[in-house]
């Protein structure tokens, strides 16, 4: 089987290096507002959607316009790829798979990619790494390159900057050395619960760093914009939301490394962070309630990295040869386990499950595992599509009892 995979370095360029990455994130930025802008005035005007091709006609006549002549220090593909990067934030949109596209700002994006491999080399050996215009850049070489090159793409963040090369290659297909299966049950008091009573304390990196990160921020608050002073402490802020994620990153990592070892099917919620996460801030007209509580719900909810959870335990799980399936979240913290009794009652308090009806008592986070096993089960039972349709009549019938 063909596996893709990123290897993810921190690079170590010199001083005129630093200037040019930061020269060459800037054109591929200005390149892509500038074809936002004009998608949007071609919109306004009536006028249909500018694909790839042609909009990439208008690089070469924005390299020859007047003030704009420092576009051509820039390696063309990456700017060519930027408007790829624009292309398919459309295709995103259209498809209600993302917003629309928005404008990016300095200091957020800091990246680019050269797409072709032919125009780089990879000098392991050496810690070296050659891009065009940039020339032999080191980095620190943590780990081996495995695999046929195909694209570099470089970002900027926390004041450092980082490659990552994603090369291509033939594996056997794996097969599982684990035999077991077993349901998982993500939370804020328990990162994640599983069905066999065990679970994983969360990091809440955001929470721990929160204090100090609001000290920072004051502090560059009051210092004049754009002064020195004040792009020394916006670095430190920069820096400390950097450390935020890696260190969720790194827990990430951890947690899913160690499930996909010892799990040969695992089963999630299939929950929807982004409706979760909303702001119930509402409207001047329709002012929203319990906002306070609701927004640190909903920081506490982006504090766990559930989607990233999910992201990286569906390819951990594939490489090593086992299976992820997402089953319906709907009531599985108020179903018994036991008999089948599905009541808001059953659940007393946020940890407590006690069923009214057959006197079965667990953690609510274990209750939940377990019931999302079980569904998960009946999926490979029944057959992905029949499963979710009965689930969903089911659901449909039990929200109406509990209305």
């Amino acid at each position: 089987m063909q596996r893709r995979q990123a290897f993810k370095y921190e690079l170590k360029p010199t001083g005129e290096q630093q200037r040019n990455l930061r020269r060459y994130a800037g054109s591929c930025r200005f390149v892509y507002n500038k074809a936002l802008a004009l998608q949007q005035a071609n919109h306004a005007a009536g006028e249909k959607f500018i694909g790839y091709v042609a909009m990439a006609a208008n690089l070469p006549v924005w390299k020859r316009e007047a003030g704009q002549t420092w576009l051509k220090d820039s390696p063309s593909q990456a700017l060519q790829h930027a408007l790829k990067d624009l292309d398919k934030a459309y295709q995103n949109f259209f498809a209600k798979r993302a917003d629309f596209p928005r404008f990016k700002r300095k200091g957020s994006g800091n990246n680019f990619r050269y797409p072709d491999p032919k125009q780089i080399k990879l000098d392991q050996r050496n810690n070296r790494l050659f891009l065009p215009k940039l020339g032999w850049i080191r980095y620190r070489n943590s780990r081996e390159v495995l695999g046929e090159l195909r694209n570099v793409t470089v970002s900027g963040k926390g004041g450092k900057w980082f490659v990552s090369i994603q090369t291509q290659r033939e594996v056997e297909q794996p097969t599982p050395t684990a035999t077991t299966s077993i349901g998982i049950d993500l939370g804020i008091a328990r990162f994640a619960t599983f069905s066999d009573g065990s679970y994983i304390a969360p990091l809440n990196s955001f929470k721990t760093t929160q204090a100090k990160l609001a000290k920072y921020q004051r502090r560059m608050a009051h210092k004049q914009k754009f002064s020195n002073n004040w792009k020394k402490a916006k670095a430190r802020v920069q820096k400390l939301h950097a450390q935020i994620a890696y260190t969720r990153c790194d827990f990430l990592h951890k947690a899913t490394n160690t499930i996909s070892q010892n799990h040969a099917v695992v089963f999630v919620e299939d929950l929807q962070v982004g409706n979760m996460s909303k702001s119930a801030a509402g409207t001047a007209e329709n002012p929203g309630k319990n906002v306070a509580a609701k927004s640190g719900l909903n920081k506490a909810i982006l504090d766990q990295g559930w989607g990233e959870f999910r992201r990286q335990l569906d390819y951990k799980m594939a490489w090593k040869g086992g299976m992820l399936f997402a089953v319906p979240p709907q009531y599985t913290s108020q179903t018994c386990p036991g008999c089948g009794h599905v009541s808001a009652d059953n659940r007393q308090s946020q940890a407590v499950f006690a069923c009214v009806e057959c006197g079965y008592e667990n953690n609510a986070d274990v209750v939940g595992a377990i019931n999302v096993k079980e569904r998960g089960h009946r999926l490979l039972a029944c057959g992905d599509g029949a499963l979710r349709l009965s689930m969903k009549q089911e659901l449909a019938e039990v929200s109406q009892l509990s209305s």
